[in-house]
């Protein structure tokens, strides 16, 4: 590896033990073998760098979202089944010790006082959108219109960033795929009748 890709995977690690607000510019160049000014040389900044290395660990989490099952997900896409599989794999995410979701908090709450990492953010939670949509409807995420990735991807993604919420505030009243599914059929069902 090269130090750009060096520097990431020491990135990720330290996202991972320290999280972003505890992670130094000597952290990342310790864990990866490099020198201070790479980070400069090839991300710009240290805040960059670790948006990067987020948006990579995410990346990496969605073959988990697919599920188990070497054939992947086995429900009809757009079913109220295929919802509440997808989620199912979602949540079993947020269950694991040491989960990434709770990182996101980290960064969501940290926002406002790292506008370049938001703004960088912002693009990727985009592309979630865009990735969301055919992991639950079927389809390809290249043929995933503007239009769609603006409304029912970030449907989706605001569903997502909830869950990740109070999957980390309190797991133990955290809804399940059953309950999300049961509550779109009771919205449907409200929305039908007038």
């Amino acid at each position: 590896m090269g130090h750009r890709e060096d520097l990431l995977e020491g990135a990720k690690r330290c996202l991972l033990q320290k999280g972003f607000a505890r992670t130094t510019a000597r952290d990342i160049v310790k864990e990866s073998g490099t020198n201070l000014a790479s980070i400069g040389y090839h991300y710009g900044s240290k805040d960059a760098l670790l948006a990067q290395a987020y948006v990579s660990l995410v990346e990496g989490m969605g073959d988990a979202f697919e599920g188990e099952d070497p054939a992947g997900l086995t429900t009809e896409p757009g079913s109220f089944e295929r919802f509440q599989e997808v989620w199912s794999n979602i949540i079993a995410t947020m269950r694991e010790p040491g989960s990434l979701w709770h990182l996101s908090m980290e960064i969501v709450v940290m926002g406002d006082q790292l506008p370049e990492v938001r703004d960088h953010l912002a693009l990727a939670q985009r592309e979630a959108a865009r990735g969301l949509v055919p992991l639950l409807m079927g389809g390809r995420e290249e043929d995933v219109s503007d239009e769609t990735v603006d409304t029912l991807g970030m449907f989706y993604v605001t569903l997502m960033t909830g869950l990740i919420a109070q999957w980390t505030f309190d797991p133990k009243t955290a809804p399940g795929a059953e309950q999300l599914a049961e509550g779109l059929r009771q919205v449907i069902a409200g929305v039908t009748k007038g």
